[in-house]
């Protein structure tokens, strides 16, 4: 079969469309309220993004759309009728978690809730590049908070390799001690916040989190503050 070829080429820019499309602005953050999904990181990072917020980098724009995909993915997976064996409950949780001096809330968009063998479950969804060896302990944060807001106590972290789809899991047990310690992290970012003191630079002094130090956008606005 023959097919006839155009002799010019198209000007439209589709990676240009995609960028357009998943363009976000800077917005200022209320001092006092928090996001679950902060805490995990670098507590220096957080109170940049406070203090002196920035244009989201439309690379890691592009990875947290992926990681929507996945979830959405995984969601229809657990609700079809092929997988009778699951009970898909709910995909998206507001969260509200008030303390003496803050309140933590938002959207949890990366977590699902099902009934696995006749137990409540929190699954929490992440897009990977490579099947980890071992749980992100900042993902385990995010869970943990998820749990002690949903008073689900069982939970479990869900790596979906984006390339061939294959999954790994690590299931997560609440952990009370571990929420004080969440607890704690944010009163020192709140206080860092409203004293205006820049926090030590958790990332780069911490082996395990100097990766974080990669792609940091405040990585030069770090070093000029020690």
């Amino acid at each position: 079969m023959n097919y006839a070829i155009k002799n010019y080429k198209m000007t439209i820019d589709f990676n240009k469309l995609i960028d357009n499309y998943l363009s976000r602005g800077s917005s200022l953050k209320q001092i006092g309220r928090y996001y679950p999904s902060e805490i995990g990181g670098c507590v220096r990072k957080v109170w940049f993004s406070y203090k002196k917020p920035k244009k989201t980098d439309k690379e890691v724009i592009k990875i947290f759309h992926t990681g929507n995909m996945m979830h959405e993915f995984i969601t229809d997976v657990l609700k079809s009728e092929k997988n009778k064996d699951i009970n898909l409950l709910r995909t998206e949780f507001p969260i509200k978690i008030e303390q003496e001096n803050f309140l933590i809330s938002g959207k949890i968009d990366d977590i699902i809730l099902a009934k696995i063998e006749n137990k409540e479950v929190l699954i929490e969804v992440k897009s990977t590049k490579y099947l980890p060896k071992e749980v992100n302990k900042s993902h385990v944060i995010q869970l943990q908070l998820y749990m002690h807001a949903t008073n689900i106590h069982e939970g479990l972290i869900l790596y979906v390799q984006k390339n061939d789809l294959q999954t790994k899991w690590f299931d997560i047990n609440y952990d009370k001690k571990e929420i004080e310690k969440i607890f704690k992290k944010f009163e020192l970012l709140h206080q860092a916040l409203i004293n205006d003191e820049i926090p030590e630079a958790e990332a780069r002094l911490d082996k395990e989190k100097e990766w974080l130090c990669n792609n940091c956008e405040y990585f030069e606005e770090c070093l000029e503050s020690d």
